[in-house]
């Protein structure tokens, strides 16, 4: 009997051959570029010698791909691997602490992975990664899928220009220790509108053009058949610059999620300018000289937004469960829900919960949770003013100091929500389903 869902087929291993074949273009480049400029070692042998074997292993694979039968092939993720990766990677939490992790190490090591052969390195490890996991019947449904090929593109856009800022701050904050000008200021040569402008426009215009039109031909348009309530699509996902919001409302009730906290994300984005005291890194990239304010902009945007769309795309399936990217999306799995509100947990531990359904029997009944919003929006701020944020209150006054503060708070709330639910299934930490109001 036939294998309605193959791994590999022949049009797969043909696609796989295209593409080691672009990847050994790409580092056939990098070969020459290296030759040119990366020296040799200390024996006399280039530096490019690596590369070049590299290169011919590639060119080797593609051929590989194109002319060996699917039966018997040989180059494909491993099946201990995909298990590993789907019993571990697609738990919530150490998906999260990841990204978390992944934000501190790229801070903290910009020196190291922003050298041109690291970056490259990293680059070929992941297109390497993306070609084997290329090889799974069910990972090639997820990023295969038409509205998700430009999310697969924007993490490689978004891993690019992030290389390019470091780049930039890192040879900046080392200029400036050295007191060398800036890069912005070496060759400031001024340029015309017409031609020179005008002439690089048109030339991305008529590539991004092609680029569409050839997009639009090989790739099929997401369309579904006509909207129904009969029928809906298991799981049915908003577009993609809404997914972060989508995972969100898993998290908080409607009107937190959809209404106050992108408000207040609009409006903490046109407070900045009015409460950002540092006039310095204005017109130039730099890092230690913006180093808290470019901090807390990669952590609100990489964690708390990229990985919340690469979370809802790729690890988010039937019925809103978490699978692995290698795993089969079974409508039929069952993931126990016992969620629980914060007074469920705490007054059991006093003798039970408060009876009663009056104003006062609610406001009695979830006062624990109360008392923690409070303290949290409340309390925190002049705490954060009088200790780890010290000096940005001394700089900023009470009213700005308070204005950032909350908005830092409220930037916060999110991951924290989220740990609680993954963590403790806690749901709501006040929870007042009388009146339509749960936090």
């Amino acid at each position: 009997m036939l294998n309605p869902h193959p791994d590999l087929t022949t049009s797969v291993l043909v696609g796989l051959g295209w593409y080691y074949l672009i990847l050994f273009g790409m580092n056939l480049s990098w070969t020459i570029r290296s030759y040119k400029q990366d020296g040799e070692f200390s024996n006399g042998v280039p530096k490019a010698a690596i590369w070049a074997v590299i290169t011919s292993i590639l060119l080797m694979t593609s051929a590989y791909h194109f002319t060996y039968p699917p039966d018997g092939f040989l180059i494909e993720m491993p099946l201990w691997f995909k298990d590993f990766f789907n019993a571990y990677f697609s738990n919530p939490v150490l998906y999260f602490f990841l990204s978390i992790a992944g934000l501190v190490f790229m801070i903290a090591a910009r020196e190291w992975w922003i050298k041109p052969t690291v970056a490259w390195v990293l680059l070929n490890l992941s297109l390497l990664f993306m070609g084997l996991s290329l090889t799974d019947y069910d990972f090639r449904q997820i990023v295969g899928k038409p509205d998700n090929v430009p999310i697969v593109a924007m993490l490689f856009i978004v891993a690019f220009f992030t290389w390019i800022y470091f780049t930039r701050s890192v040879d900046n904050d080392r200029r400036i220790a050295e007191g060398r000008p800036l890069f912005e200021q070496e060759d400031n040569e001024k340029v015309l509108v017409w031609p020179d402008l005008v002439y690089t426009e048109l030339i991305c215009m008529v590539v991004l053009t092609a680029v569409l039109i050839f997009w639009g031909i090989a790739l099929q348009a997401p369309l579904e058949e006509p909207a129904s309530s009969m029928k809906t699509p298991n799981p049915s996902k908003a577009p993609w610059y809404f997914l972060g919001l989508q995972e969100m409302l898993v998290y908080f009730d409607p009107w937190l999620a959809g209404v106050v906290l992108p408000s207040i994300i609009l409006g903490g984005l046109m407070a900045v300018p009015y409460i950002d005291f540092n006039k310095l890194g204005n017109g130039y990239y730099t890092f230690k000289q913006r180093s808290f304010a470019v901090t807390t902009f990669l952590f609100g945007f990489l964690p708390l937004w990229v990985a919340l769309i690469v979370l809802g795309t790729f690890l988010r399936g039937p019925n809103w469960n978490f699978f692995g990217i290698y795993e089969y999306w079974d409508v039929h799995k069952v993931v126990a829900a016992n969620n629980v509100n914060l007074s469920e947990i705490f007054w059991p531990l006093l003798g039970g919960i408060p009876k009663g359904s009056g104003f006062l029997d609610i406001l009695l009944r979830e006062s624990p949770g109360i008392v923690l919003v409070i303290i949290y929006f409340a309390a925190l701020p002049p705490l954060l003013g009088l200790t780890v944020l010290r000096k940005f209150f001394a700089r900023m006054g009470v009213i700005r100091f308070l204005v950032f503060s909350n908005l830092i708070l409220w930037m916060a709330i999110l991951p924290i929500k989220m740990l609680l639910r993954w963590a403790f299934a806690l749901k709501y930490i006040v929870g007042i389903p009388e009146y339509f109001f749960n936090i």
